[in-house]
């Protein structure tokens, strides 16, 4: 009997640490350098100093948890803060943690997530888009899809034999402003009106080792009092994207369309398409290279070329040099460094040399 008493009571203990397993990952990537970029003004100029925005990618610091529940259920937070390397200024419009606070859980049938999150916009361009949110990339056409995310989503997204199904809800996608590229003071949840400030995301993929293909919409309302042009909730803001990639040994590709439809008091419409590469030549040093060309209808265009070199000394620390050159329409002004300015209908070389420590 006390045998028998002795095997259910390790049992027990057993199955409570099992159920107890649980880990919290404090993670971040500190990254910084110096730019230059000339026609800063419609009389020229030039600017030299550190970007507030990013280098190869956006500083932050953040908390993982992970605890099993048993059956294969794990839960799950996820707190990500946004800052400023140059001035250690909060970013995402002064929210500290702007870049992620959510809780979910995740088993074999997917996760689900609650709170703010990166959206499905976000996610489609990561495989594909080599040069990513750098100093010199696509947030200079659009500066939404480096910092896609949703305030009050839910999010969900699962992943069988290849294939991933994704998609967020939001009851009012962003409740922060005026401040910041994807700040616009637009928190929903009004009385009223039901689809003040909602939007929704959705994404299908198929990746496996050697390609992939991803499709995404993303549509967001605008309310009363949010930053122009969605000032209404009958105003929308709609993006497709269409993207893939596919590896070659130590070389990846990859390409991709993005549409965007503003529907305000003036309609407007764009297109991004973009192409490029990246060549792992060592272990440690890689090279990157990507043209973007946008198109906003019967306004203006440009064309943007990028090439990047990145040498790691570690798995933590690295150093990267990126060049861009962009091509301004005579009606077109956008710079060829995010957050940068430029003057109307001039073309634009922009460099950076910078370091990225991750932990």
């Amino acid at each position: 009997m006390k045998a028998k008493c002795s095997s259910v009571l390790i049992a027990v203990l057993a199955t409570g640490n099992a159920y107890a397993q649980s880990s919290v990952t404090l993670y971040g990537i500190i990254d910084t350098g110096v730019q230059y970029y000339n026609n800063a003004t419609s009389s020229g100029g030039t600017v030299v100093g550190m970007p507030s925005l990013s280098g190869k990618l956006p500083s932050r610091f953040g908390f993982r948890g992970v605890e099993d529940l048993g059956s294969g259920f794990k839960a799950f937070f996820v707190l990500e803060n946004g800052f400023a390397v140059n001035n250690g200024a909060l970013g995402y419009g002064g929210r500290i943690f702007g870049r992620a606070a959510n809780v979910g859980i995740d088993s074999q049938y997917g996760s689900l997530t609650l709170g703010r999150q990166m959206n499905m916009t976000l996610y489609a361009l990561t495989d594909a888009d080599v040069i990513g949110p750098s100093n010199h990339s696509l947030a200079v056409f659009d500066t939404y899809l480096p910092n896609a995310r949703s305030d009050n989503a839910i999010g969900y997204m699962g992943t069988w034999r290849g294939f991933t199904l994704g998609g967020t809800y939001s009851f009012g996608r962003d409740a922060a402003g005026p401040a910041g590229p994807s700040a616009t003071n637009c928190a929903g949840q009004v009385p009223g009106d039901f689809i003040a400030c909602r939007q929704y995301t959705a994404l299908l993929a198929y990746t496996s080792d050697r390609f992939g293909v991803t499709a995404s919409y993303d549509v967001m309302r605008g309310g009363t009092g949010a930053s122009a042009p969605l000032s209404s909730s009958a105003d929308t803001d709609t993006r497709t994207i269409i993207d893939g990639f596919a590896r070659f040994g130590a070389v990846k590709l990859g390409a991709g369309w993005i549409r965007r439809n503003t529907s305000s008091s003036v309609h407007s419409q764009s297109d991004i398409f973009f192409a490029g590469g990246s060549y792992l030549f060592t272990p440690a040093l890689t090279f990157d290279a990507q043209a973007v060309r946008y198109i906003l209808r019967t306004r203006s265009d440009a064309t943007l070329l990028v090439g990047r070199a990145t040498y790691a000394f570690s798995k933590r620390t690295s150093v990267y040099s990126s060049i861009g050159y962009i091509f301004n329409s005579s009606k077109s002004a956008v710079p060829v460094s995010a957050g940068g300015s430029v003057g109307t209908g001039k073309d634009q070389v922009g460099a950076m040399v910078g370091m990225q420590q991750r932990f």
